[in-house]
């Protein structure tokens, strides 16, 4: 029996309904449906290494084990069985759970598992992508492979950005006594992460020095070159409790200019929402990375409501400006990501900040 969390079982909903829809539309900055939909010519999974399958959309949706077709159903079994499988997500008050009838349905159609690797199809760059689907372009004709990742709203909010100490952020702290940082350091209120950075502007000042991981720089670096302080002004400006969200964030740079930017409004957001969409297509701290997307197609949403919307390669502007909009900062453990307790090195005193980003649910 399989089973799964909402998330997971999201990923072979939007595998059925896309099959029996045999296009996926694209969506605005606002999640909402443009009137601009792309056809999918097939969906290629790869259940183990080696074990290739490729979904054929119209009519009948076919599928080929290489070149030899081994099923073949109704386009509308898959959109009924899609249908299905929201009822149970939706229903399901568990962590995970099964969905016995449509893995009777997965199993007809050589879909043995929730989430398959991602296919080997050359030189293609699918590293972070759920479904791999090949897709006609009307605007230019053209008709790639594209691996595109799958964010759902039918469970619980994820992470864009995992937290882990790659993602901490390190500032001097200039101002404070030996007496200060051992009172500092004992706040252990609800709010303590709050309450000790109020407690340190009260009496210090703090300056950024860099990042505490060499690989999540230079990634930044290939990003923006200004992009490092940019995150270490936002992420100062969440734990002072001024903003939780990024496009809060990113109103507070545009309004106080600390890189003394000549157009700020444009300034901070074009390479805040340049930070999100590299983080969204592949990007990860504590890789090097160069700079290429790896779920190349873009993202495919499955909305509240159960659309399977996409935000692809060429509408890659409403993408950026949906990911701003939904995304917040979010706190982890201070503990596990060693962060907000003042630290020495005999001479110097630091703390460190963590980043960690969510979808706004």
């Amino acid at each position: 029996m399989i089973k799964g969390n909402r998330g997971e079982w999201s990923e072979i909903y939007v595998l059925l309904k896309l099959l029996g829809e045999g296009k996926v539309y694209a969506a605005d900055e606002n999640l909402k449906p443009l009137d601009l939909h792309f056809p999918i010519l097939e969906v290629i999974r790869e259940e183990t290494p080696g074990e290739q399958y490729k979904y054929i959309p119209a009519t009948m949706v076919k599928v080929f084990a290489g070149n030899v077709q081994v099923a073949e159903y109704l386009a509308s079994e898959f959109t009924l069985k899609a249908a299905e499988l929201l009822n149970v997500i939706m229903a399901s008050g568990e962590a995970s759970f099964p969905a016995t009838n449509i893995e009777a349905f997965m199993g007809a159609i050589k879909c043995k598992k929730l989430k398959s690797p991602p296919p080997n199809i050359g030189n293609a760059r699918l590293g972070k992508t759920d479904i791999t689907m090949k897709v006609h372009d009307p605007n230019t004709r053209h008709e790639p492979v594209c691996g595109f990742s799958i964010k759902s709203e039918l469970g619980h909010a994820p992470t864009l950005l995992n937290a882990g100490r790659t993602t901490n952020f390190i500032y001097e702290v200039k101002g404070l006594t030996v007496a200060d940082i051992a009172e500092i350091n004992a706040i252990d209120t609800r709010t303590k992460i709050i309450d000790r950075m109020k407690a340190i502007r009260a009496k210090g000042e703090m300056i950024f020095l860099g990042l505490n991981d060499d690989a999540f720089a230079s990634n930044l670096e290939i990003v923006d070159s200004s992009l490092e302080k940019i995150l270490a002004y936002a992420l100062s400006y969440y734990y002072d409790d001024e903003a939780i969200t990024c496009s809060d964030a990113v109103a507070l740079l545009t309004k106080r200019n600390p890189l003394n930017a000549r157009t700020p409004r444009g300034y901070y957001a074009v390479k805040f929402k340049k930070f999100l969409t590299a983080i969204a297509l592949g990007m990860v701290p504590s890789k090097p990375w160069d700079g290429r997307d790896e779920a190349a197609g873009g993202y495919i949403i499955v909305t509240q409501s159960g659309d399977v919307l996409a935000y692809h390669i060429y509408n890659r502007d409403s993408f950026e400006e949906y990911l701003l909009k939904n995304t917040k900062f979010e706190r982890a453990s201070t503990t596990r990501h060693d962060f907000a307790s003042l630290y020495t090195d005999g001479v110097k005193t630091y703390i460190n900040l963590n980043m960690q980003i969510r979808f706004i649910k």
